[in-house]
């Protein structure tokens, strides 16, 4: 697999490039970006996407941000540090990677109070370094543990893009697709194409293909048949947020895809990094489902399919609830059960 489309967030030079995911499959375009605001823009407008890497693209953002903070004390640099991260924080609502990046650069930032800002700026430079390289450990990690469910010759179903240019390398529902791909083994995929912006089409199938996996494209509403055929032996999707009791948010249509699964008694697994798990938010009904514009679904890709002025609900996200689950697989190991008792003790490791 090229290099190119496992990192869709790159930091070189005091310059951000970022895969801009609109224009997949048709255009590979890697977008230069020197400040805060454009990094708002393609947070906000999907060019980059995926929990993880919104999380490392929003770190690097801050590192820009601060660029021009000024350096006479900690006092007044940390007033300007804070404007830039609360700025990042308003570009989405239900990722929570995004606000637990901008709160371990903040915590870093405090740490390193004593010290000249000038070196503080640098610090935070390595502190979102880190962040990007130990999400690609942790992606690993989740793969091999995932893995572990797998067998030889099965086909799997996913939903959105859970892949590697949604984390920093390989991905999160997709790392045991490319680990047993790297092994010899043969696991199939199939992909939903995932309405309205079509993350599974334009994304997930696009990059099995340049992995050389098998991978078929099927529309959100084949699952049911593919499932009732026999088709497919289990379902990996990735997600955006876990609630303490184990609700998790992801793609809309994540829900629908649950349900089917439990009908024709088919493991649905869920591949969460802990950076992804907020055990502050108690249940799935806490957690904020962002609602987007009407015309990703009445004029996507700048083709009118709807009349004009019918009302309609677009929201990004639905929850999933935790007894449609059949496991949480984090980079810590294989969570089952009951998940309000199981999901703290990974922070105890």
């Amino acid at each position: 697999m090229e290099e190119i489309f496992l990192q869709s967030v790159k930091y070189e030079g005091e310059k951000l490039y970022i895969l801009d995911q609109t224009k997949l499959p048709q255009v590979t375009e890697f977008l230069e970006i020197t400040n805060i605001d454009d990094v708002w823009d393609a947070i906000k407008q999907l060019k980059v996407r995926g929990a993880p890497a919104i999380g490392i693209a929003a770190a690097y953002g801050l590192v820009l941000g601060i660029n021009g903070a000024p350096e006479k004390d900690f006092e007044t640099f940390y007033e300007y540090f804070k404007k830039q991260a609360d700025y990042l924080a308003t570009s989405r609502p239900t990722a929570v990677n995004l606000f637990w990046a901008l709160k371990r650069m903040d915590t870093r930032a405090k740490v390193e109070s004593g010290k000249p800002v000038k070196d503080i700026k640098k610090l935070l430079e390595e502190e979102a370094h880190l962040i990007r390289q130990e999400d690609e450990n942790v992606c690993s990690s989740i793969g091999e543990n995932a893995l572990s469910l797998f067998k030889d010759g099965m086909t799997v179903l996913t939903h959105c893009n859970a892949g590697g240019i949604a984390t920093a390398k390989y991905g999160t529902a997709l790392a045991p697709i490319y680990l047993a791909k790297e092994r010899g083994m043969d696991i199939k995929v199939f992909a939903d194409e995932t309405r309205p912006l079509l993350q599974g089409a334009r994304l997930t199938a696009w990059e099995l293909m340049q992995a050389g996996i098998d991978v078929t494209l099927i529309t959100d509403s084949m699952a049911a048949m593919v499932m009732q055929q026999g088709k497919v032996q289990a379902v990996i999707v990735g997600c955006d947020r876990v609630a303490a009791n184990g609700d998790v948010a992801n793609k809309i249509g994540t829900y629908g895809v649950a349900l089917l699964a439990k009908a024709h008694n088919i493991p649905f697994y869920v591949a969460a990094p802990l950076s992804t798990i907020d055990l502050e938010t108690k249940t799935g009904d806490e957690i904020p489902i962002e609602e987007r514009a009407a015309e990703e679904i009445t004029a996507g890709f700048g083709k009118s399919t709807a009349p004009e002025g019918v009302k309609v609900f677009n929201p990004a996200f639905d929850v999933t609830p935790n007894h449609l689950i059949t496991a949480i697989i984090t980079e810590k190991g294989i969570m089952r059960g009951n998940y309000s008792e199981e999901l703290p003790r990974l922070f105890d490791k």
